[in-house]
């Protein structure tokens, strides 16, 4: 579209500019706020000022490196992550700004006659039916002369920016007179020109103040509940570091008191503390400082590598790429992938989402007869069109007898495709000899048109008087003389037209339930039977059309012609006396029978809907179109059905009259999220299986989502393809933008993309399910291990005087979460898996833990807590009654410093490592390798440290290693570690247990043999709790679940068992 540039100059002095921007960074701006944003994770703030607190020596027993380094890696590789992903936000925004300038204009003049111009505002609604928009006659003489376009010097004064696509108030002032403008003067970004050569218009709002752009909602930072769940563990995990230090830190006191006092003189201070209260609070900031591992500075660096690895692994997935446009599946934020396997509601548009937005005329019952077939594949040949030059050849029809019937002359199916032909407001255009394009108002006008045309009936071109058909290769012309409009209220259309000799007919279309009524009594047995085939098609989830005709006697028609001139005229209620004309001439009338379209839906939409409603994920599908419209999709992919109880819609306007009695399926209009309505359509629609939203707002549709969100605390994804999608996007959980036909601003504002619906089934329970298991194992390992390797400072303290002297050695400190035990657990987090791909898409089921939050909340936390304190505790006393009054195979004393740290510290790499192996449930070579490997890099660096020489040159240099008083300690504080086991193991059982119930009657295991991948067998009767947890080889632990499911066992038949 051509605008008035210097308009265009003189709005940009006062508006935005026309780019969008849904990048976070630029260079400038990019260290301030990435650093900012990590600082608002309590844990990084914590450790900044630990780091502060090393640089004091008076408290410090740490060098200042052992926080430093992690605390770099840590932002550097969330910097590297954040700055890569605004990366290719900037790469998209570029695309997007670098295309044709869009914005909100006012129509100034156009190719069609009277200024009229046709658009398509399927990003902006959703809806791909025809409008019209007009300029005003005294702008559309401006016509493309460009000189009298450029002189063009009018004022608009108008409303300000707002998100009111159907509303536009404003005037234009120009040569001394003023002219209304509204919404029908209006082409807003989004809409694309149809059946129009070519439009001018001014600009009225640009950038982020137009209409399309004013819906979409901010960018918001978005963050996961196990996120939101970490902060809070890390603020008590702080408390808890707190409430240690006091502890030791009133000891310290206490010691300095009465035992201290005598050894200050032989302390090496520049200056003696005197007091002990003053040396109880410096070891209070020491051992802050010595216990701030037990806070995990390496935590969310690790969280970080897992999640890349696991977009990784979405980007890669072959079973979501669509070969036809050559488009892989995309993670856009890749901080959100364990949420994937939490959803609790999915809000879905439907137009271009859930259907093709593509209607195929699939079955027609023409004076009681139907026609017709299912097809077969490789069985049934399609009719041959080859007859008809003008033919669509991608129209399909599988019954060659009905057109036979049309070759034969059968009369009453000549008039049915007549009808089809000229019934209609379709817009024609001849581009090259014999290629017809037609430009259609909604896809079903557009199916049965082309219906006609393959039919041998072809609609070619109207005008204002007229519409030429070319019927059975002679070409017909038929005065138009009347259009009796569709609308929500009439569910029907009509046409009036004369035949060439003079005939006066009206052609009658619309809902049978409406054109029933109007019929002839002589009808009665043709309706009846009609009326079979009807729902015969309805129950194949076709959209239906009864057809109907009338003849006209030429006094009867200029009667009622002068009536609907009277009613055009009227000043008061015009629209009751439109109605009233309308009525007086559509009755009486002769059936023809009735049309079945299939609105096809996009491939695998029924399934994986169905697969996804087995997981408790409740669909909800919000679009823009009109109320039949909806609910015939609903139909269509089986999320309403016939065997439904009832219905639920909402048509009022106040709480009374939409209380809610008892319904399964809800569908409602955009009117019901009105403010005083909120409460009530939250309690209505949660309590139901499927809900339809039609004639929603782009704005409304986020609502929705926020709605849901505020009042039910569920996780939340929203999905869709158009620009009218962006703003629920932005505001769900989770955004998925489906790159498809509407452009793909609603890729660009989501967090995944791909290109068909049907890839949902694989991201949620597949790629969702196994992040989150995997997330939450990692965490569980992760806490139990830094507290096991933390805490035994904490007993140590009061074995030395609360000195702050650490067990450890500084670079052990230093090395432990970063070498020795990162990449263990990495590979868990990144690897693990309790069941297979197909399994986890067989049985949907298995993905309700994580709705319910099962894996991972606070009371795992504190199991895995104390799992990690009585393993610092085993480390630390073990060693010490093995090393206490203990002389070596010389007679000497062994238990020195050096030789009581090397000790606990052998034993702490060896107990985390035997613990991940025993947590790990799939094994792969890398775990093998980093497991091994970690302990082996271990002893590598504690020979090399220990020892004068190279590794172990000269063992005279490393004496205690070969004691056996030491081996006997490490392998006595592992061995105590399996005693925890099984308590662990079998308190997971009770709490599964008890967490589950509502999922018994589904599936329970069966049995499980051991092997290098964990296997289960289940079926549909028992809760699948210990499916989940199992994975361990706990002997007695097995024998223990084997007694739980003896009853289970024995009634389960060996063909059902499922080898995972």
């Amino acid at each position: 579209m051509e605008s008035n540039q210097a308009s265009c100059h003189l709005m940009n002095q006062f508006f935005q500019n026309n780019r969008i921007k849904t990048s976070k960074y630029n260079i400038l701006t990019f260290l301030p706020v990435n650093l900012f944003e990590q600082f608002q994770r309590a844990a990084n703030a914590y450790f900044l000022f630990l780091l502060i607190l090393q640089l004091i020596p008076e408290i410090s027993s740490l060098s200042w490196f052992t926080t430093i380094v992690p605390l770099m890696m840590v932002f550097t590789i969330t910097a590297v992550k954040d700055a890569t992903d605004d990366c290719f936000r900037h790469k998209s925004d570029n695309q997007v700004n670098n295309r044709q300038a869009e914005a909100d204009l006012l129509l100034l003049s156009s190719s069609e006659p009277h200024g009229l111009c046709y658009i398509e505002t399927a990003e902006l609604d959703g809806e791909t039916n025809l409008k019209v928009r007009q300029a005003l006659p005294v702008t559309s003489e401006l016509g493309a002369d460009i000189r009298r376009l450029a002189e063009f010097d009018g004022v608009v004064v108008c409303e300000p920016p707002n998100n009111k696509l159907d509303k536009f108030t404003g005037v234009l002032f120009w040569k001394d007179n003023r002219y209304s403008l509204n919404n029908e003067k209006m082409l807003l970004r989004g809409c694309v020109l149809r059946n129009t050569g070519w439009c001018f218009g001014m600009v009225i709002f640009a950038g982020p103040d137009t209409k399309l752009m004013q819906n979409s909602g901010r960018t918001k930072f978005k963050r996961t509940s196990i996120d939101r769940l970490m902060n809070t563990l890390v603020l008590w995990i702080f408390g808890f570091l707190v409430c240690m230090g006091i502890i030791l830190a009133i000891g310290n006191s206490i010691w300095e008191q009465q035992v201290g006092a005598h050894f200050r003189i032989y302390l090496y201070w520049n200056e003696v503390v005197n007091s002990s209260v003053f040396s109880g609070f410096l070891t209070f900031w020491s051992y802050i400082i010595i216990l701030n591992s037990v806070v995990p500075i390496s935590l969310y660096v690790s969280v970080e590598v897992i999640r890349l690895g696991h977009s990784y692994f979405i980007n890669w997935d072959r079973k979501m790429y669509y070969p036809k446009k050559d488009t892989p599946a995309e993670v856009r934020t890749t901080t959100l992938n364990e949420e994937l396997g939490q959803i609790e509601y999915i809000f879905s548009d439907k137009t271009g989402t859930i259907t093709q937005n593509i209607m195929t005329f699939n079955k027609c019952s023409i004076n009681g007869k139907t026609y017709g077939k299912s097809v077969l594949i490789n069985k049934t040949v399609p009719v041959d069109f080859s007859f008809n030059p003008l033919a669509d050849r991608k129209f399909q029809f599988y019954d060659h007898s009905l057109i036979e019937s049309i070759k034969l002359g059968d009369s009453v199916v000549h008039e049915f495709f007549r009808l089809l032909s000229l019934c209609h407001t379709v817009m024609s255009e001849e581009k090259n000899a014999g290629e017809l394009i037609y430009q259609v108002q909604s896809p079903d006008e557009g199916a049965l048109v082309t219906a006609a045309r393959n039919f041998g009936f072809i609609f070619k071109s109207r005008t204002p008087e007229t519409i030429t058909v070319e019927e059975m290769g002679k070409l017909v012309t038929y005065q138009l003389l009347a259009i009796l409009d569709f609308n929500n209220i009439r569910k029907r259309m009509s046409v009036i037209v004369q035949t060439p000799d003079g005939q006066i007919k009206l052609y009658c279309k619309g809902a049978d339930t409406i054109l029933f009524e109007r019929l002839h009594p002589s009808n009665e047995e043709l309706m009846d039977l009609t009326s079979d085939h009807l729902e015969e098609f309805a129950g194949e989830g076709l959209r239906t059309l009864a057809l109907a005709y009338k003849n006209l006697t030429e006094e009867h028609f200029k009667e009622w012609f002068k009536i609907l001139q009277e009613a055009n005229t009227s000043l008061d209620s015009r629209n009751e006396h439109l109605a009233a004309a309308y009525e007086e001439i559509e009755k009486d009338m002769m059936l023809l029978g009735a049309t079945a379209i299939e609105d096809k839906l996009q491939e695998g939409v029924t399934e994986t809907i169905a697969s996804l409603s087995l997981a408790n994920i409740k669909i909800w599908v919000l679009t823009g179109d009109k109320q039949e419209t909806a609910m015939n999709i609903g139909y269509s992919c089986h999320m309403l059905t016939d065997t439904m109880n009832e219905i639920f819609i909402v048509a009022g306007h106040t709480v009374m009259k939409i209380q809610y009695s008892d319904r399964e399926y809800f569908v409602f209009q955009a009117h019901a999220l009105e403010a005083d309505l909120e409460n009530e359509f939250v309690e209505v629609a949660c309590m139901c299986k499927t809900v339809i939203c039609c004639r929603a707002t782009p704005l409304q549709k986020a609502q929705v989502v926020e709605l849901v969100k505020k009042h039910r605390k569920a996780v939340t994804l929203a999905i869709g393809d158009g620009a009218n999608d962006i703003s629920m996007i932005k505001s769900a959980h989770i955004g998925i933008g489906i790159s498809g036909e509407e452009g793909m601003q609603a890729v660009l504002a989501s967090d995944y993309s791909f290109a068909q619906f049907r890839y949902l089934k694989q991201l949620l329970l597949v790629h969702g399910r196994w992040s989150y298991f995997r997330m939450c194992k990692f965490l569980c390992y992760f806490f139990y291990k830094n507290f096991s390797f933390t805490l035994v400072h904490f007993w140590f303290g009061f074995f030395c005087g609360f000195s702050a002297q650490t067990v450890y050695d500084q670079w052990f400190i230093t090395l432990f979460n970063i070498v020795y035990a990162s990449l263990p657990v990495l590979a868990m987090g990144l690897f693990d898996q309790d069941v297979n791909e197909q399994n986890s898409m067989d049985y949907a089921k298995l993905y309700e833990p994580g709705q319910l939050n099962l894996l991972f909340n606070k009371r795992k936390f504190f199991i895995c807590i104390a799992h990690g304190v009585y393993t610092s505790f085993a480390l630390f006393f073990i060693p010490y009654g093995a090393f206490y009054n203990t002389a070596g195979e010389d007679g000497k004393h062994i238990a020195d410093y050096q030789s009581f740290a090397v000790t606990v510290a052998t034993s702490l790499v060896i107990v985390v490592s035997v613990q991940i192996a025993l947590d790990t449930s799939y094994w792969t070579a890398i775990n093998r390798f980093f497991i091994l490997g970690s302990i082996a890099v271990y002893f590598a660096i504690l020979f090399a440290m220990h020892s004068d020489g190279i590794f172990v040159i000269f063992p005279n240099h490393f004496p205690f290693v070969g004691e056996s008083i030491t081996w006997y300690a490490i392998i006595q504080a592992i061995f105590m570690q399996f005693a925890t086991i099984y308590i662990e193991l079998d308190l997971e059982w009770q709490i599964w247990e008890g967490n589950l119930k509502p999922l018994q009657n589904y599936m329970r295991q069966v049995s499980r043999r051991s092997s290098r991948r964990s296997a289960y067998a289940f079926s549909h009767q028992e809760g699948f709790g210990e499916l989940i947890t199992s994975g361990k080889n706990i002997i007695s632990w097995i024998e223990n679940l084997r007694k739980k499911t003896a009853e289970t066992v024995n009634s389960f038949s060996s063909d059902r068992t499922v080898k995972l």
